[in-house]
């Protein structure tokens, strides 16, 4: 089953009278269980594609469907809500709350969604240990290492047990043990959970992992890894 289909999907961006066409008619399936890397030159459309993935832009025209449902058709709260339902994100920079702890930034998509404090704590621990920092729960950001912030990032992204995870550069700053190390909690946490991962990357170390390669360039898909997708 598809969790994320676009079909023909355009996005263009205008600024002052230039247009530039990010998104050129790009049709996709991503289905369940997947891990993916969307991959291609700066410019060449996968982070717009990635951020059409996870409702944070909408096409010009054309269609996103997650888990079967039209999202073009939502309105910008309609779309918050499955955002905080369905998808998680990864990002470059992890984005962690710097003021909450390692506990905190992993349960705060859980206290938003109104988990039960008992279910919470259950949840938030378990995704700890399932990236090995059980033990730094109650540090801060900024009294972690780069690969251990990725890591409790990695734990939020998966806390709400979401269909989707979507990764925008997630080892872009990290040194080659940490990025080795995150990409193999992911690989496993996609393997035991179902979840699709979809990866936006320059990085030959996360392609190396992905069992499907989706390239772009100018704005469409030059080879979207169906074959690697039997």
């Amino acid at each position: 089953m598809a969790v994320i289909q676009l079909e023909n999907a355009t996005k263009i961006y205008t600024v002052g009278e230039v247009e530039t066409r990010a998104l050129n008619g790009v049709s996709l399936n991503i289905k369940e269980g997947e891990f993916t890397a969307l991959v291609g030159p700066s410019g060449s459309g996968k982070t717009t594609l990635l951020q059409m993935m996870g409702c944070l832009d909408m096409p010009n025209s054309g269609a996103v469907k997650i888990n079967g449902r039209d999202v073009t058709r939502f309105n910008a709260n309609q779309r918050a809500d499955l955002r905080r339902e369905v998808i998680g994100f990864i990002f470059q920079f992890f984005a962690l709350v710097p003021v909450l702890s390692a506990y905190e930034n992993v349960e705060l998509p859980l206290l938003l969604n109104g988990v039960d404090p008992k279910v919470r704590e259950k949840r938030v621990m378990e995704m700890l240990e399932a990236v090995d920092l059980a033990d730094r729960a109650k540090h801060r950001p900024d009294q972690m290492s780069g690969g251990e912030q990725q890591r409790v990032a990695i734990a939020r992204a998966l806390a709400t047990h979401p269909s989707i995870v979507l990764a925008d550069e997630p080892t872009a700053n990290l040194d080659t043990a940490n990025g080795k190390q995150a990409m193999e909690i992911m690989q496993r946490l996609n393997e035991e959970t179902g979840t699709a991962f979809v990866f936006a990357t320059h990085d030959p170390r996360v392609v190396a992992y992905a069992r499907r390669v989706v390239k772009m360039q100018d704005g469409r898909l030059v080879d979207d890894g169906s074959e690697d997708n039997d």
